[in-house]
C-alpha cells in the first residue's frame, strides 16, 4: 500500500498493484462542492485537514458536528470513514480498525443508494457511493482479498464516469478522471499483471491525465491536498522530474508537517537528487519521530528512515554509524517482511556487506552477500552481490 518496496521507488499511497480502477475511485470521489452551509462547509475543510495532519480526534470532532447539522448528507460520514483510513495506514500491520472501517463505509453506500432510488442522477450520491465502495476494495486488495477488491472496482467505476458527465466541470471531480487517464496507461506497462484486467475498462491518456491532475491540484477544493499528492507521486515514480517533485513534497511537509508519508517523500526527492545533507537531515527527523512513537510514525517509518541514514553515513566514510543504522533496518525489515525480503533488507544487507569488506572483513562481507543471493533480488542486488563475491568492493 502506501509502504516501499524498494528503497529508491516510491510506492502509490493506495497500492500501485491494484486495479487501476480501486485507485480511481478510492482517492478521487465524494469529494463533490455540494454542501452549502458555510459553516458546515468550513468543517468540513478543517476536519479533511486534520486528517492529513494525522490529528485523528480533531477530525473526528468536525465531521460529527457536520453529520449533527445535515445527517442526511453523506459528506460528514464518508470522511468520517476516511479518518479511520488513515488511522489504518498509520498502523497498518493492525487489522483492528478494520471491521469498523467498512461498517463506516457501509453506512455511506446504504444511504447513496437511497438517494439514487430516489433520482439516479444525483451526483453527490453517486460520487460518495464511487468512493466508499472505492475504499473498500482498496483496503481489501491491500489484505489480499483480490476478488472483493476487483469487484468493487467494477462496481465503482461506471458511477464515477456518470457523475464526471454529469458534472464535467467540478475539478474535484476532475482528479478522479486525471488519476484513471493517466495510470491506466502507465500501470500496465510497469505490472503486466494487470494488463489483462484493463481489456475491460477504457483506455487512458497519460498526458492528459498529468494535465488533470495539475489542473485539480490548483483549483479543487475538498481534493486539493489528493491531488497534490497524486501529482508528487507521478513526478517522482513515472516521470523521475525530481525538482517538480522537491518542490511539491516541501509544499506538503509545510503545511502537514505531522504527516509521515509526506515527510518520508520530501526525503526521497532529496536522494534522488543527490543532496544527501537535506536527505539526512528530514530522516534524522523521522527517526526521532519513530522512537518517540509520534502519533503516525510507525515501524515501517523507523524502518525507511534507518536505511537512508545509514546510506548517508556509508557515502560519508562514517562506516561505523552506517552499520548501526543499517542493523537497525535488517532488524525492523525482519519483522515486517513476512512475505519474502523488501527492498529495504536486501539492499541494507548488500551494504553492509560492502562496509565489511572497507573494514578488511572479509569473511563476514562474503557471508553477506551469500544471504542477499538468498533474498528476493531488487535493482541489481544479487549481480552486485556475485562480484563482490568474486572481487571485494573497493573505493577508488
Amino acid at each position: 500500500m502506501r509502504r516501499l518496496l524498494h528503497p529508491n521507488s516510491l510506492s502509490v499511497a493506495c497500492g500501485i498493484q491494484l486495479p487501476i480502477v480501486v485507485i480511481l475511485i478510492s482517492c478521487s470521489t465524494a469529494n463533490s462542492q455540494w454542501i452549502s452551509d458555510p459553516a458546515v462547509d468550513a468543517r468540513l475543510l478543517r476536519g479533511i485537514d486534520y486528517i492529513y495532519n494525522i490529528e485523528f480526534e480533531k477530525a473526528d470532532r468536525e465531521f460529527d458536528q457536520v453529520i449533527r447539522l445535515q445527517s442526511d448528507h453523506p459528506a460528514g460520514y464518508f470522511f468520517r470513514a476516511m479518518t479511520q483510513w488513515w488511522r489504518i495506514l498509520s498502523d497498518f500491520e493492525n487489522e483492528s480498525h478494520d471491521k469498523k472501517f467498512y461498517e463506516m463505509l457501509e453506512t455511506v453506500i446504504e444511504m447513496c443508494e437511497r438517494r439514487l432510488e430516489e433520482n439516479e442522477n444525483d451526483v453527490t450520491a453517486l460520487f460518495f457511493k464511487g468512493g466508499a465502495v472505492g475504499f473498500r476494495g482498496r483496503l481489501r486488495a491491500n489484505r489480499g482479498a483480490w476478488l472483493g477488491a476487483a469487484n468493487d472496482g467494477m462496481t465503482a467505476l461506471p458511477a464515477v464516469r456518470k457523475a464526471h458527465e454529469l458534472e464535467p466541470e467540478n475539478f474535484d471531480v476532475l482528479l478522479g478522471i486525471g488519476i484513471y487517464n493517466y495510470y491506466a496507461e502507465v500501470i500496465p506497462g510497469q505490472y503486466p499483471i494487470v494488463k489483462p484486467l484493463m481489456l475491460f475498462f477504457p483506455s487512458g491518456d497519460r498526458k492528459k491525465g498529468l494535465e488533470q491532475l495539475l489542473l485539480a491540484s490548483q483549483k479543487a477544493k475538498y481534493a486539493k491536498t489528493e491531488a497534490t499528492y497524486f501529482l508528487l507521486q507521478s513526478y517522482f515514480t513515472y516521470e523521475k522530474q525530481y525538482l517538480k517533485a522537491l518542490e511539491i513534497a516541501r509544499e506538503l511537509h509545510a503545511k502537514y508537517p505531522r504527516n509521515p508519508l509526506f515527510h518520508r517523500i520530501y526525503g526521497r526527492c532529496y536522494v534522488s537528487l543527490g543532496n544527501w545533507g537535506e536527505a539526512s537531515r528530514l530522516f534524522a527527523e523521522v527517526e526521532e519521530r519513530f522512537r518517540e512513537k509520534q502519533p503516525g510514525y510507525d515501524v515501517y517509518d523507523g524502518r525507511e528512515a534507518y536505511y537512508y541514514l545509514g546510506k548517508f553515513h556509508f557515502l560519508s566514510g562514517r562506516l561505523n554509524e552506517a552499520l548501526q543504522s543499517l542493523y537497525k533496518c535488517d532488524e525492523l525489515s525482519r519483522k515486517l517482511d513476512k512475505e519474502g525480503a523488501s527492498g529495504f533488507m536486501s539492499m541494507s544487507n548488500l551494504t553492509i556487506g560492502l562496509i565489511y569488506d572497507l573494514q578488511k572483513r572479509r569473511a563476514s562481507a562474503v557471508a553477506q552477500y551469500r544471504k542477499v543471493l538468498d533474498m528476493k533480488e531488487f535493482e541489481n542486488t544479487h549481480k552486485d552481490a556475485r562480484r563482490f563475491i568474486e572481487h571485494p568492493y573497493t573505493r577508488n
